[in-house]
């Protein structure tokens, strides 16, 4: 404890005692003072046990005594034999002794020159002072044997018992040691030297939550890891706090990783917050005002009398000083003031006014233009109340006047009142006017202002920065190859799994078969009705191709194109449903309620090749066919769940997938890939699983009519074309509404399509032209698809405000196959 307390002297010169006054220890033989355990440290000073003279020393200086008063303390005569004795006994020396009598040095007084005398009579004050810093609050009491030895010494009462020092013990170092076993020892608590408590975090302002996969929360000052103290379970937590009456009570320090038991201040001041009162219990905010101008006028020295006569008379002194000032002029010792020479330097010049040799010329534009002059912002523009003569509604009445005369200036909504002058001439000068000027040159001043700079950018940097379309070859670019033939719209157009053949339906009601490298018609079948749709069997091992006619679809088979092999599966698959009669055995009769009946065609229909024919109650808009060959789906004009069926042809059963639908039907298509069936309506794209016979999702296109849609090959994408010239790309694992919007057709889109080999699509539209787009799908999902447009294919001719009616890509080759309302078929390579 004396070790702790050495930084706490304070002058003792002030307590000096007068030099004919008795020691007030005699010199020590053979005593020991224990020191302190609770604040004893290998840090601190260490005093050998016995050596009781530097201990006395050290006691003197922390209590004001100056050094020549302990030597005479230590040089006095010697304890006798009792008093030596009684002080082999072990004393506590408590931190009292030394906590509230610490004084500064005694340098500080004695430069002062005070007088010896003035310090003996400011000595009671001093002590006072010092006796009231020991302990307070803890009542004690002399032994009556120290009353006893204290030789007529005053009764001392027990208020000033708690605050006696060693200096109240005149010469009676055994009682000062039989007080302090009275006093309570210091309870090192929470507010306890610091030393005693564990190290706290170092690491700074640092996340915890950066180590929560560590085993340590940061390094000390010797860069090696700080561990996280051991934390039990959940289990154990729960346990523990069961047991734990204080519980509610603790919180939990992240930073240091330890629990804090929270005192009975901090509740309360938790529960003053959450009440919304004042933190702080011994804050008052209804004190009483403190006046500090005060409202009483006061009278100022200032008087109204005239001049006096020598305040205009010239001063003699004035005169003695201009003329020194003259005299020093005609000497030469004071120059006229002018521009500095070059040798002298300015007192403030820019150090940035030469830039490093290796700055380049952005970095000093820059700072040139930090260093421009800000020019100060315009005045807004004065507003009709502010004239001289405004109209009469802008003018206030008396009760609008009145308030405003009410109201405080901070809190008007105009600083002025609307005036009406007869004429400019009798406009008043404005009173206001200087401190309107200054009160904006404050605002300039010491408001915070800054230059924004407008960025020019070209519309070519906001474009976003796409491939050349001479790196994305081969696409579709030139016209190669016209087919004619047709007198009515070629409404549909389909190529056969090989590559070799085109079909194509139109309004003449005839189906033609072209050879697509020679544009040869090799055939045509007369259906009587417009041919809405046509579509080859995606299978290779069959050859057989449906067609939409009025409210019938035929399906066909054309021998020329096939082997005998394959001819045989294709009739097996067609006929397969007639030769069944499990249908007739088990009495299952056709569905009433369905509008569809397989018939036999006529002999005249089947020598062109003619197999089966499906006949409904409605036309037919759209015939599509499952990847595998076997199923195909037909839409119908009607609404209703009745307008989608799906067939089977080799049993030539039909199927309702759905008892109703909402909205009316415009487009129909099966997955490439998964047993999915798209159903698009008028404003959404529904997908069916067929097998667990739910919805999956429903795409928003954001359009107002779908006209088409197509799947990509690969099974996770979609467009869909709209008759609102909008195009949309979806991602089936992105979201339900659309990745890309596109809209580059000045009218409505009526068909979209998918290559099936390279990552090209194409849309047609009643503008007469065909957009070609390269849109690649890669194989990591994290990577979106690339849509570059390429090509705007023109060729086609505009008929009753129809263009191209559909399109579809080369099964082998990037080519593209187009028909129009002018009735052609054209080949685009």
């Amino acid at each position: 404890m004396v070790g702790q307390n050495k930084g706490k002297k304070r002058g003792a010169s002030s307590h000096e005692a007068p030099a004919e006054k008795a020691p007030l220890f005699p010199k020590s033989k053979g005593i020991d003072v224990p020191s302190d355990p609770e604040y004893s440290s290998d840090d601190d000073e260490e005093v050998e046990e016995g050596d009781f003279d530097e201990m006395l020393k050290e006691m003197a200086n922390d209590q004001g005594i100056d050094s020549d008063d302990a030597n005479d303390y230590i040089a006095g005569d010697s304890l006798d034999e009792e008093e030596e004795e009684e002080g082999d006994d072990e004393s506590d020396i408590h931190s009292s002794d030394i906590e509230g009598a610490s004084s500064e040095d005694g340098d500080d007084e004695s430069e002062d020159g005070e007088d010896p005398e003035e310090s003996d009579n400011e000595e009671d004050s001093s002590l006072e002072r010092v006796a009231s810093r020991s302990t307070d609050g803890q009542h004690t009491a002399v032994d009556s044997q120290n009353e006893a030895e204290g030789s007529g010494e005053e009764e001392l009462d027990e208020v000033n018992m708690d605050k006696l020092t060693i200096r109240d013990f005149v010469g009676d170092i055994q009682g000062w040691k039989e007080y302090r076993k009275t006093l309570p020892q210091i309870d090192a608590g929470y507010a306890s030297d610091s030393s005693t408590e564990d190290p706290a975090n170092t690491i700074g302002n640092v996340p915890i939550e950066w180590y929560e996969d560590y085993p340590h929360i940061g390094y000390d000052i010797d860069g090696k890891r700080i561990l996280k103290p051991a934390t039990a379970d959940e289990l154990d937590k729960f346990l523990a706090n069961m047991d734990d009456p204080d519980v509610f009570r603790t919180a939990r320090d992240e930073v240091n990783q330890q629990d804090v038991k929270l005192s009975e201040e901090e509740i309360d001041i938790i529960r003053r917050i959450q009440g919304g009162n004042i933190p702080d219990a011994d804050y008052n905010p209804y004190e009483e005002t403190v006046e500090w101008f005060t409202s009483k006028t006061m009278q100022m020295p200032l008087s109204g009398a005239p001049l006096a006569k020598r305040g205009f008379i010239p001063s003699k002194w004035e005169h003695k000083r201009v003329m020194k000032i003259v005299r020093a002029i005609r000497q030469g010792r004071i120059t006229r003031s002018g521009a500095p020479s070059q040798d002298t330097k300015p007192r403030f010049y820019d150090v940035w006014e030469k830039a490093e040799e290796n700055d380049d010329d952005n970095t000093h534009q820059k700072r040139m233009a930090r260093r421009a002059r800000m020019p100060a912002p315009r005045l807004a523009l004065p507003s009709h109340d502010e004239s001289y003569h405004p109209p009469a509604e802008y003018l206030p009445s008396e009760a609008e006047r009145q308030s405003w005369l009410d109201e405080d200036p901070d809190h008007r909504k105009k600083n002025y009142l609307p005036q009406d002058f007869g004429s400019l001439r009798s406009v008043p000068g404005y009173e206001r006017f200087v401190q309107e000027r200054f009160q904006r040159c404050l605002d300039l001043y010491l408001a915070p202002r800054m230059l924004k700079r407008t960025t020019q950018l070209n519309a070519e940097e906001l474009m976003p920065k796409l491939p050349d379309p001479r790196d994305l070859r081969p696409f579709p670019s030139v016209e190669s190859l016209v087919y004619l033939g047709h007198t009515g719209r070629v409404r549909s157009i389909s190529v056969d799994p090989t590559g070799l053949w085109l079909l194509s339906g139109s309004d003449d009601g005839t189906v033609r078969l072209w050879e697509i490298v020679s544009g040869r018609c090799a055939k045509i079948w007369d259906l009587k009705e417009t041919v809405h749709m046509v579509a080859w069997c995606p299978s290779a091992d069959v050859c057989v191709f449906a067609a939409a006619a009025g409210s019938r679809t035929v399906i066909v088979i054309p021998s020329e194109l096939c082997d005998e092999h394959k001819r045989l599966l294709s009739e097996e698959l067609v006929r397969a449903g007639f030769n069944s009669a499990a249908q007739a055995e088990e009495g299952e009769e056709e569905d009433d309620s369905l509008p569809v009946s397989w018939d036999m065609p006529t002999s005249a229909e089947q020598a062109t090749g003619i197999h089966v024919s499906v006949t409904m109650h409605k036309t037919v808009k759209s015939v599509m066919w499952h990847r595998r060959g076997d199923y195909l789906a037909t839409l119908t004009a009607e609404e209703g769940g009745s307008s989608v069926l799906i067939h089977q042809v080799s049993k030539h059963k039909s199927q309702r997938p759905f008892r109703k639908l909402k909205g009316a039907v415009q487009s129909i298509m099966f997955h490439p890939t998964k047993p999915w069936f798209l159903v698009a309506t008028q404003r959404y794209v529904r997908i069916y699983n067929l097998m667990q016979q739910a919805l999956i999702k429903t795409l928003q296109p954001g359009v107002k009519w779908i006209s088409s849609i197509d799947v990509h090959p690969q099974g996770d994408n979609v467009i869909v074309g709209s008759y609102d010239k909008k195009l949309s790309w979806f991602d089936l694992d992105l979201s339900v509404k659309p990745y890309r919007s596109i809209r580059y057709h000045r009218q409505a889109i009526r068909q979209v399509q998918y290559s099936r080999k390279f990552p090209l699509f194409a849309t047609t539209s009643d503008d007469g032209t065909i957009q070609v787009y390269h849109g690649m799908v890669y194989q990591d999902l994290n990577q979106n698809p690339l849509i570059v447009p390429l090509k705007i294919l023109r060729g086609h001719e505009i008929r009753n405000s129809l263009g191209v009616l559909d399109c579809v890509f080369h099964p082998i080759q990037p080519w593209l196959i187009s028909s129009g309302a002018d009735g052609t078929i054209r080949l685009w390579t």
